[in-house]
């Protein structure tokens, strides 16, 4: 009960950050969102943690100086610049589509929906929105609530993946090609791992205290998982050299953090962490002959196999 009432305070001052014009102190916050403390120290405790846990899933949350109170105090907005995607210039056509698209999608057997805003939801339509069945659902699985809190309360977790236990520091959930997957740190294996919702084995366990799980790296907190990515496989770790006319190319694709050795005249090196070989295989491939993939040799091999194969078939 008190991860859920956490959750809900969290949306709620999200919201009334969101809905104001100016700074709010941390007085005024206390007095419109529901669920603080009242005794002094205690809410500025649960405020600071609030702050952080803010932060770290996103939010960008500014402290600035409210300087027509006398004397000047520190208030907290929320920047929608920062917070809401650009204006993409949607004709009125593409718009009306978007928001129908929104008001057809629903969370599969979702009855308290609120707590998952950040991952999808309705969005309100006409006066008559809330009686309008969707079209098409979001699974959801049972794991998503409690990996979500996990996420908010940045707590260690444990569960049985692939018939091995896995400890993790959990980062974020994407939604791709259909599944969940949940973006960590696995502390068994010493490096960063997606796993899919859908093979989860058991109950999430909550290890240690909030606080104690690995915080997401700065690349890691806001990208979606790139197709070589998405799949079941132990992750290889692929050396990747592109020319110095598709490093832009492979960058975008790839992201900055990937560049291993930086760029020359001849070319880029990146570090991949591959788990679907046939999607990054196409990636490469289409690249043509301005890309080598330089390790490990299990990859070389299996792309050399594939284009064999369509020789021989040509």
């Amino acid at each position: 009960m008190a991860r859920t009432e956490k959750l809900e305070r969290l949306l709620k001052l999200t919201a009334v950050l969101l809905n104001s014009t100016t700074p709010l102190t941390a007085q005024e916050l206390k007095l419109k969102v529901p669920g603080y403390p009242e005794a002094p120290l205690s809410f500025n405790r649960a405020f600071e943690r609030d702050k952080d846990d803010l932060r770290a899933l996103g939010i960008p949350l500014s402290m600035v100086q409210i300087t027509f109170k006398d004397p000047p105090v520190e208030g907290y907005l929320i920047n929608h610049d920062d917070y809401y995607l650009p204006d993409p210039e949607l004709t009125p056509d593409e718009l009306a589509a978007l928001r129908l698209a929104a008001l057809t999608v629903s969370f599969d057997g979702a009855t308290e929906a609120a707590a998952l805003w950040k991952l999808g939801g309705l969005v309100p339509f006409g006066d008559d929105s809330s009686e309008q069945d969707p079209l098409a659902s979001l699974p959801m699985s049972p794991t998503l609530i409690p990996l979500f809190g996990a996420i908010v309360e940045r707590r260690k977790i444990s569960f049985g993946y692939n018939d091995l236990d896995r400890e993790v520091s959990p980062w974020r959930l994407d939604f791709a090609r259909g599944r969940w997957y949940l973006i960590g740190y696995d502390h068994n294996r010493e490096d960063a791992r997606n796993y899919r919702l859908s093979r989860i084995a058991g109950e999430i366990e909550l290890l240690g205290e909030p606080g104690d799980a690995e915080p997401a790296p700065e690349g890691q907190r806001e990208r979606t998982l790139r197709a070589w990515e998405i799949g079941d496989e132990e992750p290889h770790k692929a050396v990747l050299w592109v020319s110095q006319d598709r490093a832009p190319i492979a960058e975008r694709m790839l992201g900055q953090s990937a560049i291993a050795v930086r760029p020359s005249a001849e070319g880029v090196e990146f570090d991949v962490s591959v788990s679907n070989v046939d999607a990054f295989r196409f990636f490469v491939l289409g690249l043509g002959d301005q890309a080598e993939l330089l390790a490990p040799q299990e990859l070389r091999d299996d792309i050399v196999r594939w284009l064999s194969t369509i020789v021989g078939e040509s």
